[in-house]
């Protein structure tokens, strides 16, 4: 097997004297498709910065697909690594032609500029576009679209560069029911099909977690309270554990729910 995509050792982030993650150890394999869950301010997000080469922990071992962060030049690695988040949506020009939206992940940029593009870059574009349900709207600007497109855009445009990791921070969130199964449906073919980079999505509910993923990673303050292959991993119990609340997890064709036990009342 190739070798590991992301590793940390015993990784920990302080800021302002607190301890975002603390004593951190996991390791991503290309073939592994993992969903973080936790409740707020668990250090989710957190993790994913790190695994974007984005945020150097305060001590700790975190090497990013072979490279050791805090130790090496990151500027060629970031292109190997796709993100969408919220946070980078804010960052597009909402009057940004979709297919520009896309094709910049090209020079890592969010909004084009004076960058030179061949014809290679533009087929690509609109292939991710055409992959991802998006190609009729390769023409509207990025603030014209509907939240479920957005979300899709994002997601194409972080696939664009033909990543070796590929990073999601609650790719479904504020998303209506269509919206959030048209998107799940996706990234469902996409995490099944063994020619996909590895994957590591954030996200609070499990209901949000697609078909294909094959390893789940708990946090709660900052510490892991369990990882592993998705079956062992969640459970009534685990999430209880994790979330606080004595919750019943149900799976069914490889989806699952969840919701607080009901209390008897003697």
């Amino acid at each position: 097997m190739a070798s590991s995509v992301l590793r940390l050792q015993d990784v920990s982030v302080t800021r302002d004297g607190n301890a975002v993650l603390e004593g951190v150890d996991w390791t991503v394999e290309p073939d592994e498709r993992w969903v973080i869950l936790g409740p707020n301010g668990a250090g989710k997000t957190t993790m994913l910065q790190i695994a974007a080469a984005a945020l150097h922990p305060s001590s700790g071992e975190a090497t990013v697909l072979g490279e050791s962060l805090g130790h090496s030049d990151l500027s060629e690695l970031r292109p190997l690594l796709g993100f969408a988040s919220s946070a980078l949506a804010r960052r597009i020009p909402r009057t940004e032609r979709v297919l520009d939206v896309v094709m910049t992940a090209a020079y890592a940029v969010t909004g084009r500029w004076n960058e030179l593009y061949e014809e290679i870059d533009e087929r690509r574009a609109h292939r991710v576009l055409a992959e991802w349900h998006l190609d009729h709207l390769a023409e509207r600007t990025f603030g014209s679209l509907s939240d479920g497109e957005q979300k899709r855009v994002q997601i194409a445009r972080s696939v664009m560069t033909d990543p070796e990791m590929l990073l999601l921070d609650e790719p479904a969130a504020s998303l209506d029911l269509g919206g959030r199964e048209e998107l799940l449906q996706l990234l469902g073919g996409y995490a099944s099909d063994p020619k996909s980079p590895a994957i590591v999505m954030v996200t609070h509910h499990v209901e949000e977690i697609p078909v294909g993923f094959n390893r789940a990673l708990l946090l709660k303050d900052g510490r892991i309270t369990a990882q592993g292959p998705i079956g062992e991993v969640l459970t009534s119990a685990s999430l209880s554990e994790t979330f606080g609340v004595d919750v019943e997890l149900e799976e069914s064709d490889g989806r699952f729910t969840a919701r607080a036990r009901q209390k008897t009342i003697d």
